[in-house]
């Protein structure tokens, strides 16, 4: 299945300006209740979605008709797209599970389901495509020919992010649109990019969406749920402005690199962009997207803590391994960090006194990998505007971390923000030089008569710079 965390960088007609992060802890979730029947039999729903927390089983979405009629499409605790129902007028309970895994957390994927249960073929009425693809199948029940649903019911409620018990979702989803009356192909929502070969979103706008259908673009901050066809729109529960985001799925922004994790494993949340620590033992914690080529910037906020001592930031070329050995980022081979016990950047044998940084700092992080070099700074203030010299034999990727050492007794609590959305909240919204990003303080480098411009971590980004 083609990858799509590069998707639209290489050529690109459309781009999708914003999505919303749904964070599982809050119990997150919109729905509505269409207030007169569409078509139960032929509808198609398309969403596109980036996976925070894997592994257990969350819903996308859930039409309940407030009795024992259900119709689920979900993530297994497996990591498999499934469809399930619980009675209606399927004449027995619909049961599919795909044996295509979402579980890679820096990537977008494109979700399709089509139903059309007039067709005289089983295998023609209910179809799971993932990324304009369609998905192979482990366990397969499909509906009688002109089963009737609860999807675009009648007074049937309809859950996004969540079923009618619980099952959070988390992550991200953008552009979501439910066609009633239409059985529509992969291509009415997505194209594979001429140049690279990766899916991608199309314009949809121009879809006839029928009696219920629905299209949300997340383009309206104080409304999330806001329908962009014209329709009822959602009601939201437990989401705010500050859930709605610049990642999406035409310009994939860096979250924390959870599958890098080894050893002492934080807990994450925030669709990846906070992070936990207090198992003992030491957890170097990087982002998802490596870097090796241009001029890089990231902010982290130093939440929460119980102690001050042996948690720093910095950079990492391999985070797995650094995990792995359970060795101090700052001593490890490849590894810079700065440091609340009170000195600068250092990496092996280079240090020196320094500020320290304690709870509700900002802290910045610009890696400049043209010329090797490593600056940091405190709430807007750089630390040395000669920076660190990065050793020139270290070639290859590039982390931004943060490592935590931690026993029973301590804590850390770190917020990140690459400039799509975070989850602090930000007073000044400094740009890029590329107008990418909502940073608290400003990405560019200035002083001794120089300027350095550093970018936020996207793939719009990386196009270009990386």
């Amino acid at each position: 299945m083609p990858s799509i965390l590069g998707a639209n960088t290489l050529s690109s007609s459309y781009d999708v300006a914003n999505s919303v992060r749904f964070n599982d802890n809050d119990s997150p979730s919109m729905y509505k209740t269409p207030g007169s029947g569409g078509d139960q039999r032929t509808w198609t729903f398309s969403t596109w979605f980036k996976r925070g927390n894997i592994g257990t089983s969350q819903w996308i979405l859930d039409a309940y008709d407030g009795s024992n009629d259900e119709f689920h499409i979900y993530i297994s605790s497996g990591n498999a797209i499934g469809i399930y129902t619980i009675g209606g007028g399927f004449g027995s309970n619909l049961s599919i599970s795909t044996s295509n895994l979402v579980r890679d957390t820096s990537a977008w994927y494109h979700l399709v389901v089509r139903c059309d249960t007039t067709q005289g073929t089983a295998s023609d009425r209910l179809r799971i495509y993932l990324n304009g693809t369609e998905c192979s199948y482990g366990a397969y029940n499909n509906f009688t020919e002109n089963g009737q649903g609860q999807v675009s019911e009648s007074g049937t409620k309809h859950w996004i992010g969540r079923r009618n018990a619980g099952d959070y979702f988390d992550g991200y989803f953008a552009e979501m649109v439910l066609v009633d009356g239409s059985s529509l192909a992969p291509t009415s929502f997505g194209e594979f990019d001429s140049d690279s070969g990766i899916w991608k979103p199309i314009d949809v706008s121009g879809l006839t969406f029928g009696t219920n259908g629905f299209y949300l673009d997340f383009q309206d901050s104080a409304n999330l749920g806001n329908d962009a066809n014209g329709g009822t729109d959602f009601t939201e529960a437990n989401l705010a402005a500050t859930d709605q985001s610049t990642d999406t799925c035409t310009n994939n922004s860096a979250t924390i690199g959870t599958l890098f994790m080894g050893l002492n494993t934080p807990t994450f949340s925030e669709g990846n962009l906070q992070s936990y620590s207090s198992a003992a033992g030491l957890a170097v914690i990087p982002s998802s997207i490596g870097l090796a080529n241009g001029k890089w910037y990231a902010e982290l906020k130093y939440a929460a803590t119980s102690s001050n001592d042996n948690t720093g930031i910095g950079i990492n070329m391999d985070p797995a391994s650094s995990n792995q050995e359970n060795t101090e980022q700052g001593g490890y081979t490849f590894g810079y960090a700065a440091s609340t016990g009170g000195y600068t950047p250092y990496q092996g044998d280079q240090s020196g006194s320094g500020p320290t940084y304690t709870v509700g700092d900002i802290m910045g992080i610009y890696m400049d990998l043209d010329n090797m070099k490593l600056y940091f700074s405190k709430n807007g203030t750089l630390n040395s505007s000669t920076g660190l010299t990065i050793n020139v034999s270290n070639t290859g990727f590039y982390y931004f971390c943060v490592q935590d050492y931690t026993n029973t007794s301590n804590f850390w609590t770190w917020q990140w923000n690459f400039g799509a959305g975070c989850p602090f909240a930000i007073s000044s919204g400094n740009t890029d030089a590329n107008g990418y990003g909502n940073f608290e303080y400003s990405p560019t480098i200035t002083g001794d008569g120089t300027s350095k411009d550093f970018f936020a971590c996207n793939t719009k980004n990386l196009a270009e710079y990386g």
